[in-house]
């Protein structure tokens, strides 16, 4: 009788080595890990081929939060946050038509990255970002109209990265950092 072949291991996806990815950075923007020690466990996440591989890197980290993602959705009308309000990790506003404005200018915000996930059809959007906040939009698809970006001063070390991707159908974007 012949043994059977083993399971071939399972290769991972972008989506899983992103993943780990951020779970390291937030490991060392945490204090669980030396710069030595980061730049080590990336090496080994961003070279595994299988899940693990990929494990090993992870392996000895405290057990992660659940990521805290938010949806806001509305068909038409106005979506906004202002004020004093907690930001998730990782937010996602869906719109079909009407106005979004986010200020995250005076709101709560625990995490060192934000994503922000738009999907809106038409429409325009204003993202108030704090003065200090790093803007990354190099994965957001805009359909009609381009993305206004104003920069008040050049950032300082030490501000939150608000990643803003997605979709934008027909709408403008514009995009500033608070005045104070």
């Amino acid at each position: 009788m012949t043994p059977l072949p083993e399971d071939p291991p399972s290769p991972i996806g972008e989506d899983d080595r992103d993943t780990a990815v951020r779970r390291l950075q937030d490991a060392y923007a945490e204090g669980h890990l030396s710069h030595g020690e980061l730049d080590e466990r990336l090496q080994q996440a961003l070279t595994a081929r299988t899940h693990d591989q990929l494990a090993a890197p992870l392996a000895s980290l405290p057990a992660g939060k659940a990521d805290t993602t938010s949806t806001i959705a509305a068909a038409g009308g106005r979506i906004t946050r202002r004020g004093a309000w907690r930001v998730p990790r990782r937010l996602k506003v869906e719109s079909a038509f009407g106005k979004v404005r986010l200020d995250l200018s005076r709101a709560v915000v625990e995490h060192p990255v934000i994503d922000i996930v738009l999907q809106l059809g038409t429409g325009r959007a204003r993202i108030t970002v704090p003065r200090d906040a790093i803007v990354d939009m190099e994965d957001l698809n805009t359909g009609w109209k381009d993305v206004r970006h104003r920069v008040r001063q050049p950032s300082g070390p030490g501000g939150p990265t608000i990643r803003i991707s997605g979709t934008m159908g027909f709408g403008r974007l514009t995009v500033c950092h608070a005045r104070r």
